[in-house]
């Protein structure tokens, strides 16, 4: 496996893939157990992976519970990376869910306990509960980075107009910057690219993809008759096969997949590598880890890029449907934009 840095702003060497483990544990009704959740981080580490995602809310704390045990003597060899908004207990109440520095403070705590360790390499906020300042949020990162709890600090499933907010209010506050982004990024969930992802690039955050297989549904496996996270998590976390342009999509996959001699899942991660961000995978067997770590050898041609963009290409929204229209481009740029070398990446 391929090492990269982890955006722009820091010096954190990181796997290409990420090892995300939803699955380890079964409080949720569906996972692995312990001996499988070692056999899967034995495999990932043994490939060369380093990096590992987790939550306190993933199978109810179960999740960090068992990475705790599993990194007994080797905690140094991996990037850790935990979340917290959702609480570990089902019943987690007001005070101990969202964003507030209150849950923030009382959440890192016993993320450290679970995982049996002195730190956490990136602490991320699960999601934005809509009502907690981004400078409450920056703040309550520097001082658990002050305290030597969290190395860096990332931000999980905002608008991207609140990650800037809040990258940009670190940055001139001189406190543990806004490192890393993780939003869902798949070939039938493309919506990320409007704004989330280009304001990623323009501002230098690392970024991870989860999802990548759209739940599963991108490695054909339900058009067998499997039900997988279908019906183990209760249809969450998973994209239904319920469209034109999504069989569509998935045809292209399988299609590319036999062209090449690999398995669509494959292709289907690959193509969120070839995007710039790290893509997680969430798998519950051994088998499945393999398939997913068989991704990172995949490199799909230039073509099959363009095919797979265009049969998975999202409808425009506005601004973009302005911006991007090729008179008012040329337009603006006094005639010549043939002429012009615009730069690749995008100006903030």
């Amino acid at each position: 496996m391929r090492y990269k840095l982890f955006g722009k702003h820091t010096g954190l060497r990181v796997s290409e893939l990420v090892l995300g483990t939803g699955n380890f544990g079964t409080r949720w009704g569906h996972g692995s157990q312990p001996d499988e959740a070692r056999r899967i981080l034995d495999t990932y580490a043994e490939a060369g992976g380093n990096f590992l995602d987790t939550a306190d809310s993933y199978q109810f704390g179960e999740s960090e519970e068992i990475l705790g045990n599993l990194l007994a003597g080797r905690r140094d060899d991996f990037v850790l990376a935990t979340k917290f908004s959702r609480s570990a207990s089902p019943n987690g109440g007001i005070l101990a869910t969202g964003n507030s520095r209150l849950a923030m403070v009382a959440s890192v705590e016993a993320s450290l306990k679970r995982l049996k360790t002195d730190r956490l390499d990136l602490y991320w906020v699960h999601y934005a509960d809509g009502v907690t300042p981004v400078e409450e949020i920056v703040r309550g990162f520097e001082d658990i980075a002050r305290a030597g709890k969290v190395l860096y600090a990332g931000l999980s499933d905002f608008p991207a107009w609140r990650v800037a907010r809040a990258a940009t209010i670190a940055e001139l506050r001189g406190t543990i910057p806004i490192a890393g982004l993780q939003v869902e990024h798949s070939l039938v969930e493309r919506t990320t690219e409007y704004e989330l992802l280009p304001m990623a690039q323009a501002m230098g955050l690392g970024t991870v993809a989860w999802s990548p297989l759209g739940g599963g549904m991108l490695t054909g496996k339900y058009r067998q008759g499997e039900k997988g996270r279908a019906e183990g998590f209760g249809g969450k976390v998973f994209q239904a096969e319920n469209s034109d342009q999504r069989s569509a999509i998935l045809d292209a996959v399988i299609e590319i997949a036999e062209d090449i001699g690999v398995s669509p899942g494959e292709v289907a991660i690959a193509w969120v590598a070839a995007k710039g961000t790290l893509p997680i995978i969430g798998p519950r067997t051994v088998g499945q880890l393999e398939t997913n770590l068989a991704a990172a050898n995949v490199e799909l041609s230039a073509g099959q890029i363009a095919r797979l963009d265009a049969v998975s290409a999202p409808q425009p929204i506005f601004p973009y449907t302005l911006l991007d229209d090729p008179e008012n481009r040329d337009r603006i740029f006094g005639g010549k934009l043939d002429r012009f070398d615009v730069p690749h990446d995008p100006v903030a």
